[in-house]
């Protein structure tokens, strides 16, 4: 039976930030990243953890930052605990799989958002207005119809609770500057670009996905946090696409179609997800894992 871990507590090590789904400790020259197997939407962390949801992230994220290190360079420093600080070797059982070092950065406040197809938020602004975070689209795109290039749709980067808020590239600029601006955009459209081709061949489509950079202490801007995973892209089945509608995907958007059936305010307290949604997340889960990376979990 596979541990679900939903919250870490290690004694001898500094906790220093508690996010939706990662507890982030201090480890003085580097960070120690724990995925969790917490679930969150609509910003609101659910009550169920998903068996196997933390080392499937981990496990998908390490794979895509190998594999987009000839584009930019990332935060990771070590995968494997016998290759972690000493303090960390009492909860080795725990971190196994589900956790990396990473350097220490200062983090961009910006969502670095690319759209290869038009879903989700913003295919309900561009039904209103045409257009996503400024961005004018051509007239009669049908929901989930491929972009002619993918687009560059930014947001803030909100606390715990709170809604991200789309925002223009000009903002973007407004807010770290237009050198960082250009290329976390620039970075950003040529990792989903790879990744998209890659996964294509792997019968995943990619429609949109979130990144996240930081500047490291040389001043360079570096990829960090997670990578393509199925909680900050949707992921969509190729044998399975159709123009017009919503999508059969790998991601937590089937928790959020179990969620909208209900009669919830997408605020705490979130309702308590059933065994079969729970069983069924899990499983879309480790299916992107084996599909992508061809690792197998169990």
């Amino acid at each position: 039976m596979e541990k679900i871990v939903t919250k870490t507590e290690y004694s001898n090590l500094k906790l220093l930030q508690r996010g939706k789904v990662r507890d982030i400790y201090d480890l003085k020259d580097s960070l120690l990243f724990v995925v969790s197997d917490r679930l969150s939407a609509f910003d609101v962390i659910l009550p169920n953890g998903i068996p196997f949801k933390g080392k499937v992230l981990n496990q998908i994220s390490n794979f895509w930052f190998d594999f987009t290190r000839n584009i930019v360079r990332n935060h990771v420093i070590a995968t494997e605990v016998k290759d972690y600080p000493a303090e960390c070797r009492p909860y080795a059982d725990e971190l196994a799989g589900r956790s990396v070092v990473g350097k220490k950065t200062r983090p961009l406040p910006i969502e670095c958002i690319v759209r290869g197809y038009i879903s989700g938020s913003g295919w309900n602004d561009y039904k209103k207005t045409g257009s996503i975070c400024g961005i004018s689209l051509p007239k009669g795109l049908q929901e989930s119809e491929k972009l002619p290039e993918p687009i560059f749709t930014p947001s803030t980067k909100a606390e715990i609770g709170v809604h991200d808020e789309n925002i223009s590239f000009d903002k973007v600029v407004q807010l770290i500057g237009g050198k960082f601006a250009e290329k976390i955009r620039d970075y950003t459209i040529a990792i989903y670009k790879t990744a998209a081709s890659f996964a294509d061949g792997k019968g995943i489509i990619i429609a949109d996905t979130k990144l996240e950079f930081g500047v490291d202490e040389t001043g360079e801007v570096i990829l960090i946090d997670e990578v393509l995973t199925p909680d900050s892209s949707r992921f969509w089945d190729k044998s399975q696409y159709q123009v017009g509608k919503a999508q059969p995907s790998f991601d937590k958007q089937y928790v959020r179609d179990y969620l909208l059936s209900l009669n919830w305010d997408k605020k705490p307290p979130a309702p308590v997800l059933p065994d079969e949604i729970i069983q069924e997340t899990s499983r879309k889960y480790l299916q992107a894992l084996s599909l992508l990376a061809g690792i197998k979990l169990s």
